[in-house]
């Protein structure tokens, strides 16, 4: 890591120690798809997967040297409401209908 304010420089092996970045997550999502297919030739065997990678965008707002403290404009914001709170505070759903007995038979 090295850090950089002009006139005073540091610089880690490879990390400072007690040095912090101070960061907002701005997006989680998936990345483009990836096909695995496996191939075995005179067996008939063949497999086909896929796999997309998540990533998560994240956007830095500070670099702090060991000690410092974030600036006022970076500091988070107050948390949302927990999500039972947040139900509570909604409209009732309506009741669910039960299933009709089949009785073991479709």
């Amino acid at each position: 890591m090295f850090i950089d304010d002009g006139d005073d420089i540091t610089v880690g092996n490879p990390t400072i120690d007690g040095a912090k970045v101070v960061a907002t997550c701005l997006a989680e999502r998936k990345g483009d798809k990836v096909v695995v297919f496996k191939y075995k030739p005179k067996v008939r065997y063949q497999r086909k997967t896929g796999h997309r990678q998540l990533y998560t965008r994240l956007e830095i707002k500070e670099i702090l040297r060991p000690g410092e403290k974030p600036s006022e404009k970076v500091k988070a914001k107050p948390k949302a409401k927990p999500k039972a709170e947040a139900k509570a505070e909604e409209k009732p759903s309506r009741p669910r209908r039960k299933k009709a007995a089949t009785g073991g038979k479709d």
